[in-house]
């Protein structure tokens, strides 16, 4: 579980960043901020 979580979070805040890169800003750090979330380093929406 905890290697889904991270692969989730992973292309999460590549989306983010990419989002950002292309003109969404807001879209971009909201994204990244929920590959954050999700990641099983940091604080996990799901434990």
């Amino acid at each position: 579980m905890a290697l889904l979580l991270w692969l989730i979070a992973v292309v999460l805040v590549v989306g983010g960043i990419v989002m950002a890169v292309r003109g969404e800003v807001i879209a971009g750090i909201a994204v990244v901020i929920v590959g954050f979330l999700v990641g099983p380093g940091g604080v996990s929406v799901f434990t």
